[in-house]
């Protein structure tokens, strides 16, 4: 899964020569916490709602209403723009897991997308979180099964092969490990997982949980 098919495309941005009370505007209207900084077609940086609310008036203040609206109106977003930013940024074409490795090392909540140095879009943490639900199969309608399994050449070959057999249909398969334990997860479009679930067992497998679902609830 590419960074394109889960980006933000054409994301709204702004100039240092935005007033913060502007910036702030747009993040309320389009309900979104970061605005790329544009300067001659050029990304020259990124602020979030931390860095705008951290030059904002306290709540707190003494000052009336009028007089905060007066100075977020002169002040610019070249105000709260670090001189020397460093922007992390990735390719449209980079893979969904490359975006969410830069988010996590740098302990960022977005990568500007850039392709031959303009800017087409953002992938933020919401946008891999989807990829993530999207790719487990979450909210689909059938069953997940999870089996102990040894971490062994051909054993998702045999596992398939019985599910298979059976006439169901494979949608999703992921491997996770867990304190030495190595764990299989397999979703099926069927709900009736029952046959499967006692062939698999008939087999020698180890049943870790299984569970069917008709609708997504959240």
């Amino acid at each position: 899964m590419h960074v394109r098919s889960r980006m933000t495309r054409n994301p709204v941005t702004i100039t240092k020569q935005t007033t913060i009370a502007e910036a702030l505007e747009l993040m309320r209207k389009y309900n979104i916490r970061r605005l790329p900084v544009m300067e001659r077609d050029k990304l020259i940086g990124i602020v979030t709602d931390r860095d705008l609310s951290e030059v904002s008036p306290s709540p707190a203040t003494s000052l009336s209403v009028f007089e905060i609206n007066y100075l977020l109106a002169k002040m610019k977003v070249a105000d709260v723009l670090p001189k020397r930013q460093e922007i992390f940024t990735i390719s449209p074409n980079a893979y969904v897991e490359e975006a969410a490795i830069i988010l996590r090392e740098h302990k960022v909540g977005a990568l500007p997308v850039l392709e031959n140095g303009k800017l087409v879009g953002i992938i933020t943490e919401t946008n891999i979180f989807d990829a993530f639900i999207d790719l487990l199969g979450v909210k689909e309608a059938g069953s997940r099964i999870t089996l102990e399994v040894e971490d062994k050449p051909g054993t998702l070959a045999r596992v398939t092969e019985i599910i298979k057999n059976e006439g169901t249909n494979i949608s999703r398969v992921a491997v996770f490990r867990e304190e030495e334990k190595t764990f299989l997860v397999i979703r099926i479009t069927h709900e009736n997982v029952n046959p499967i679930i006692n062939l698999l067992k008939n087999a020698g497998y180890k049943i870790h949980s299984y569970k069917s679902y008709s609708t997504y609830t959240e």
